[in-house]
């Protein structure tokens, strides 16, 4: 019969961003000295008969009002039918974006490294075992940080300097990125003239642009400057295959779009369109690693690279087989705050800045599963009364 699921665990935990704000909208993370940002992430735990319990940490609000939707089903169900597991949870959250899967899917992949002892990556079929990294960079700011184009030239040669090889800015949000459009300009130019030669440079305008001539002039100075991706410009969320098909028509620098579609359907549909060059995946947001993979395999098919979002273990284990990519997201990274990493990993793993070798690359975890322990004590301490229970 196989291992059963005994129970489930959802705990929401909070835990200090030092320096961090939020810029004037209080959408945007921004160095801001003296202020604290509260974040809040989730535990969850699958507990089975076999007495291996599969583990994940991260995921939000909305996807944990969405597995409070499903996660009676899994429970008495074998957690290795991942497959059928996904399909089931798929259409039962058909009406929503399906953020819920991520996090559940992530933990049985979890449990399944553990169940045979071996890392994710090698049940998925290991292509690498390590992978360049580019330093993400936080928003811009107005506190003396990332404050201006020299900051973010400097800020670049420092990352060359670390390793790094790659270097993507995130510029000013809020009613600034449409009204000063030049000082974003004037940063392309200042990081391309500083460190264009040595660095892939990428920019992420995190779709603050109101207009298709905002979007247009940008990319012109990202052509100039011979970046390497240009990522969500426009404030239609990323989503609008027409837009960015006509985009990609009048600039020669590549686009990457579909971090915010969600599943497999909407990034073939995407790419079937032509309306992206790169191709974005996320294992917490596009409904696990099992939906992540598919998306890997159908970019493939395609011809097409997929760049995953954001840091993590799970991602570097997406990234070790995944041959069809370029590079590992280390963000958010400043000169003079920390990332966004929570404090929950009881062991070496990291993804602060300082995480990279000489040569700029980070290593993919070796243990079973995910490869790294938890802080179940730092978590426990820090919960902030959320705790949901499945049996």
């Amino acid at each position: 019969m196989g291992p059963t699921i005994t129970r489930i665990e959802s705990r929401e935990f909070r835990y200090p961003l030092e320096d961090i704000g939020t810029d004037e909208n209080g959408f945007n993370l921004v160095y801001d000295p003296g202020e604290t940002t509260w974040r809040k992430l989730f535990g969850l735990r699958i507990e089975t008969d076999e007495g291996t319990t599969g583990e994940y940490v991260g995921g939000n609000s909305p996807a944990a009002a969405q597995i409070n939707m499903f996660a009676d089903y899994l429970i008495g169900k074998n957690p290795l039918e991942r497959e059928k597991h996904w399909s089931e949870i798929k259409r039962a959250l058909r009406k929503y974006d399906r953020m819920g899967i991520g996090p559940i899917d992530i933990a049985l992949w979890d449990f399944a490294g553990k169940y045979y002892d071996a890392p994710i990556h090698e049940l998925l079929g290991t292509y690498r075992s390590d992978i360049p990294a580019y330093a993400s960079t936080y928003h811009g700011d107005e506190n003396g940080g990332l404050d201006s184009p020299e900051a973010f030239a400097d800020f670049a040669e420092e990352c060359r300097d670390m390793g790094y090889p790659g270097y993507k800015i995130h510029g000013w949000g809020g009613a600034d990125a449409s009204r000063d459009i030049e000082r974003e300009i004037a940063s392309i130019h200042a990081v391309g003239d500083r460190v264009g030669d040595e660095m892939d440079l990428m920019f992420d305008p995190a779709c603050e642009y109101e207009t298709f001539a905002d979007a247009l002039k940008v990319g012109r100075a990202l052509d100039e400057n011979g970046f390497f991706w240009y990522e969500d410009p426009y404030r239609d969320g990323g989503i609008s295959q027409h837009a960015h098909g006509k985009l990609g028509e009048k600039l020669e620098t590549p686009i990457l779009q579909t971090e915010h579609v969600r599943g497999l359907e909407p990034h073939t549909d995407f790419i079937a369109s032509g309306a992206t060059d790169f191709v974005r995946a996320d294992p917490e947001y596009d409904a696990g690693i099992t939906g992540a993979m598919k998306i890997v395999r159908v970019a493939e098919g395609f011809g097409l690279d997929v760049e995953f979002h954001a840091p993590g273990p799970a991602q570097r284990h997406c990234i070790a087989a995944t041959r069809n990519t370029n590079y590992y997201e280390l963000a958010l990274v400043h000169p003079d705050c920390q990332n966004t990493q929570p404090p929950v990993y009881d062991c070496e793993y990291s993804d602060m800045i300082d995480t990279v070798d000489d040569n700029g690359r980070v290593t993919i975890p070796a243990g079973p599963g995910l490869g790294v322990d938890y802080d179940w004590e730092y978590i426990e301490e820090n919960t902030t009364g959320s705790v949901h229970v499945y049996e």
